[in-house]
């Protein structure tokens, strides 16, 4: 069993603070190559996961039996190799007024 600091080399946060929200989609920039550049085995594990379809955060923490925060760094890792892209959601102050949505589908129904 290794542990989990040796793992991140003693790391507690990733390098991008705030890019891994739970929810952020991670996706492997190119999914047909099946060669990393020396990584570990925790690394190319997630870089698989990620190659077959875009993963939320949890589920590669959940699929990995790791540690989110373990995951989150190790996910910076990949991201700063530029092995990985991230899709963050959308922050709550950007989506649609409810108030809009709703005229917006009244109005539809009027037509």
């Amino acid at each position: 069993m290794v542990r989990l600091f040796s793992m991140t080399r003693g790391r507690t946060r990733p390098v991008e603070e705030g890019m891994f929200d739970l929810i952020s989609l991670v996706t492997a920039v190119h999914p047909d190559e099946t060669e990393e550049p020396d990584l570990d085995l925790e690394h190319r594990s997630i870089l698989a996961l990620c190659r077959h379809e875009p993963l939320s955060v949890a589920e590669l923490g959940s699929y990995t039996d790791l540690p989110v925060s373990v995951v989150r760094v190790l996910l910076g890792d990949l991201l700063h190799a530029e092995l990985i892209a991230v899709t963050r959601p959308v922050p709550l102050a950007q989506l649609p007024d409810e108030r809009l949505l709703r005229d917006v589908i009244n109005g539809l129904r009027a037509l």
